[in-house]
């Protein structure tokens, strides 16, 4: 079945930049779009950003443009997020998603 791993969270200053993956198995992943998500204490889920299957197109949520950058490497199966210049307002359980599949999510802390 579709299995989606998040993973590179952690704790990190403002300012400061962090790179998540989001590893799949289970499916065919080089033909399929893959979604960014994140979920704040107390707020609902919100999408973050979007890569299609060739990668030659990409989608940011406004609050995110500039500053991260979604990428794949079909070859490994896997979906990165650089994530620059992080700012408190950052700070969430960042979870993948393709085929209504989620992962389980990794926390992003931005904190001084």
């Amino acid at each position: 079945q579709v299995q989606l791993v998040e993973s590179g969270g952690g704790l990190v200053q403002p300012g400061g930049s962090l790179r998540l993956s989001c590893a799949a198995s289970g499916f065919t992943f080089s033909t399929y779009a893959v979604n960014w998500y994140r979920q704040a204490p107390g707020k609902e889920r919100a999408w973050v950003a979007q890569i299609i299957s060739t990668a030659a197109s990409t989608k940011y949520a406004d609050f995110v443009k500039g500053r991260f950058t979604i990428s794949r490497d079909n070859a490994k199966n896997t979906v990165y997020q650089q994530m620059n210049s992080l700012k408190a307002e950052d700070t969430a359980v960042y979870y993948c998603y393709t085929q209504g599949v989620w992962g389980q999510g990794t926390q992003v802390t931005v904190s001084s």
